[in-house]
């Protein structure tokens, strides 16, 4: 039996006369994710990337000084078809260019994985190696989902990934939780994916586990639909950008009568002190009571009070969505999730303490062990310059210029080529439009695509990548299920071919091919991969057979550790013994670290800021998309069955939209100071008064490629999300933080062509 390893889910590809006819979900998930129906139709669609491709100006003026070539046409202009040989002569001597004149902190690795849940065909880890064994390349850290949180947990608890890992498992929670209060909600559509893969998809299980045994849920969100399901379900209709207000008011609450756990504070904790002068108004004058956060959520006092009240007298989990810290001063709701855990005293408890995202990720919360699989050597780095991931237009936009970043004071380098594999940065980046600009400053851009994104249509030099599906490779993610064995399903379409396979061509162009292959094919390193993680896998206490068994099985299942996974158990039991990684060994509530730093827009523990002002009326959320993962097979079935008249489905309340004159199934213009988007509408009472939702990864489709600033059509809400950093400390990514206005669309509606290849022109070898 053949599986293959999606970060949606494991299927079994079924595949007639040589052509993917079907997607079956794996015969153990109960709630398979149905994104996998989107791949057959879509695989060897017209928006598949066939061959290797060279924007026109930049192949005609090769030879020219690079400011010749016309970068400013990127995603104007027509492409020219090349063989694989003229296309790899051309990036091999780009790079040989770039590095010469300007060395190798002029060239950005810019890939951001998602591209593959395979260990070894991993688009990112793939051109980092080989940008390596070049003498290395400008890096990004972080991510966009996780860019302030990432950033401030190991300053107060411990990193992001060994925090995730360790997370209480659902089973637990079943067991020994009696209230669950989700800030942002519990979104069982986020879950369906996982970095590396989602053989067995858990939180519709384990919520309707919970609710069985009789677990009462708060969705604090402005989304109803944030938290479905379960009976005991209080949806209480929080403000955006204002659950850090509440999570203070709370706090008050359990302070004031006498409800908080000093004991567990004094013995667990520092800064406790420092953080309760400020919460009861000793430090600014302002106490931070539940009347005070009644005008900044919308939430009664009273529900406030009664609600603090009900946590500290029942076994409560305080789960925080990842969403929350995408915003302005996106630091604080993590901050003040642990301290309001803290406060209760039930950390490391089971049932109880905190969750930084159960509901964003599908393994978050399995209870497995952590054992992430196999993995690929990304070798040593010689350049040290890097950027905060969220901050690629500022870098392109602003050489030399200064930056803050946790504590240290950068300059961003001087970018002259962008190579990109994996990722599609018009659906991350925010404010297109000035990220247009900005995409026109570098002299090369060189991409490895599967489909005619708008990552590929802004290039210069596009390579086709092969799928999954493609190739062989295997599939695994800390605390999944299954290690996959994802035996290659059909023949690559078109000429495209692996990412290793054209970076080890490149490599021996440029001289350096023995350091990237190490003289290995990639079916070698498959075999040399997975026996080294062998000793790993002891670690875990797990018994992996050879890999020619391995294969012939198809998968390999990870148990469970002996005792069920509490999050900081073994700190609460021993905290001597167990010290966390932080400076004092404990929960930083107040962190000296960060106060040395000297950030007002992030001090030295959680306060509350004020957003800035805004003249639009609507504040606009642009989550995760339940069709589709972030982008990808946005032109799947799946993806477009959503769409209102062909765009992406924007969701009012009933009273904004009536005051407008928008009914349902309308196209509407969603536009603000930054730019406009065109989308279509669903009117609901499952949102609050004053919100907008839309999902994020609608292709980017502008009206006119010519006209900077121009209307995107297809409803990409990035054209009107503001390009600033979540503070000083992170520079994390602040989508989140978005106003805008909405109003019915009178014109002609604009056809769609997001999903079109650009015009294709001849190509005579002579000359070139």
């Amino acid at each position: 039996m053949s599986f293959t390893s999606m970060h949606w889910g494991a299927y079994r590809p079924r595949v007639e006369n040589g052509r993917l006819d079907a997607m079956e979900p794996v015969p153990w998930d109960a709630d398979p994710s149905p994104i996998g129906a989107s791949i057959p139709r879509a695989i060897d669609s017209p928006t598949r990337i066939r061959r290797p491709a060279v924007r026109r100006s930049f192949l005609e003026r090769f030879g020219d000084h690079p400011a010749l070539r016309s970068p400013h046409l990127r995603g104007q202009e027509a492409f020219v078809e090349v063989p694989w040989e003229t296309a790899l002569e051309l990036v091999a001597s780009e790079l040989s260019r770039v590095k010469g004149e300007h060395g190798n902190k002029a060239i950005f690795g810019g890939s951001y994985g998602w591209g593959s849940a395979g260990r070894f065909h991993h688009a990112q880890s793939q051109l980092h190696r080989f940008l390596n064994g070049f003498g290395g390349y400008v890096y990004s850290v972080d991510s966009y989902s996780l860019g302030a949180g990432r950033v401030l947990m190991p300053h107060i608890v411990g990193n992001m990934d060994w925090l995730l890992a360790a997370h209480t498992s659902w089973q637990n929670l079943a067991q020994q939780c009696e209230l669950f209060v989700a800030f942002g909600g519990l979104p069982v559509k986020n879950a369906q994916c996982s970095p590396g893969g989602a053989s067995d998809h858990l939180v519709e299980g384990g919520i309707r586990r919970m609710a069985e045994a009789g677990v009462k849920f708060v969705n604090v969100s402005p989304l109803r639909d944030d938290l479905q399901g379960p009976e005991h379900n209080e949806w209480l209709a929080v403000r955006p950008g204002s659950d850090t207000a509440l999570m203070m008011a709370l706090c008050w609450v359990l302070v004031e009568e006498g409800l908080h756990d000093e004991g567990f504070l004094q013995r667990y904790t520092v800064g406790h002190a420092r953080f309760i002068d400020y919460l009861q108004g000793r430090v600014d004058g302002i106490a931070k009571t539940p009347e005070w956060a009644a005008a900044l959520t919308d939430i009664t006092a009273a529900r406030i009070t009664t609600l603090a009240r009900e946590m500290a007298s029942k076994r409560t989990m305080i789960n925080v969505a990842y969403s929350l810290q995408r915003s302005v001063h996106g630091e604080q709701p993590f901050w003040m999730t642990v301290t309001l855990a803290a406060m209760l005293g039930q950390i490391g408890l089971p049932g109880g303490g905190f969750g930084l995202g159960y509901g964003c990720m599908n393994n978050t919360g399995s209870g497995r062990k952590a054992f992430s699989g196999p993995r690929f050597s990304q070798g040593m780095n010689a350049v040290k310059d890097f950027i905060p991931v969220a901050r690629v237009t500022d870098m392109l936009l602003n050489p030399g210029m200064p930056f803050d970043y946790n504590g240290q004071r950068l300059h961003y380098p001087d970018i002259r080529l962008v190579y990109w594999a994996g990722g599609n940065i018009f659906h991350h980046h925010q404010d297109l439009n000035r990220l247009l600009e900005a995409w026109a400053r570098p002299e090369t851009i060189i991409v490895h695509e599967q489909y005619w994104t708008a990552q590929a249509k802004y290039a210069d030099i596009v390579l086709p990548a092969t799928t999954a599906l493609e190739r062989d490779d295997i599939g695994s993610a800390a605390s999944d299920r299954y290690m996959i064995a994802m035996k290659q399903a059909i023949e690559p379409v078109g000429e495209s071919r692996d990412d290793y396979s054209i970076l080890a061509d490149l490599s021996r162009r440029l001289g350096f091919e023995e350091v990237f292959t190490e003289g290995r094919d990639a079916g070698q390193w498959l075999r040399f991969m997975y026996e080294e993680s062998r000793q790993r896998a002891d670690s875990f206490g797990i018994t992996l057979p050879d890999y020619d068994q391995f294969w012939r099985d198809g998968l390999f299942e990870i148990d469970y550790p002996p005792n069920d996974t509490v999050l900081l158990q073994g700190f609460r039991d021993d905290p001597e013994n167990h010290r966390l990684p932080t400076p004092s060994g404990k929960i930083e509530i107040f962190s000296e670290r960060i106060a040395g730093f000297g950030y007002t827009d992030c001090p030295g523990h959680p306060v509350w800021l004020d957003k800035p002002a805004t003249p639009f009326a609507l504040h606009l959320l642009s989550n995760q998309p339940k069709t589709r993962l972030h982008s990808q097979y946005d032109h799947g079935a799946y993806s477009q069955a959503s769409k209102v008249q062909g765009r992406e489905p924007l969701t009012l309340n009933r009273q904004d939209a009536d005051a407008r004159g928008i009914s349902e199934g309308d196209v509407v213009k969603v536009w603000n100071q930054r730019g406009a988007f065109l989308a279509g509408v669903i009117v609901s009472d499952d949102i609050r008064p004053g919100v907008a939702q839309i999902a994020t990864g609608a292709w980017f489709d502008p009206l006119n490629k010519a006209q900077p600033g121009c209307l995107e059509k297809h409803g990409n809400p990035n054209v009107v999300t503001e390009d600033v950093g979540a503070s000083s400390l992170s520079q994390g990514c602040a989508a989140q933080t978005a106003s805008v206005e909405v109003e019915k669309w009178s014109g002609p509606v604009p056809e769609i062509t997001a999903f079109e290849p650009p015009v294709m022109v001849g190509w005579r070898a002579e000359g070139f």
